[in-house]
């Protein structure tokens, strides 16, 4: 689970993927760790999501769409309250 959102185990592979790809290599790192000890939850900070997820998944796959629209829902919302 990332944000609330059930992703299967190959799109958190694929997710990973990308966000090395893209330089996010800590974000990637802690999503691996979470794969690799078989984790469910997996907590990640403002940062993670906003910075990391969103800018790797802006031409992402179909498979992460609901997660990107999870995250930038979440986006807007921390905007308009002013966190």
């Amino acid at each position: 689970m990332l944000a609330g959102v059930s992703v299967p185990d190959r799109d958190v592979l694929e997710l990973t993927r990308r966000l090395r790809a893209s330089g996010f290599i800590d974000t990637a790192e802690a999503l691996e760790l979470a794969y690799d000890t078989e984790r469910r939850l997996v907590a990640l900070t403002v940062p993670d999501r906003r910075e990391a997820i969103l800018r790797t998944l802006e031409d992402g796959p179909d498979e992460l769409a609901e997660l990107r629209g999870v995250l930038l829902r979440e986006h807007a919302w921390r905007i308009e309250h002013g966190l």
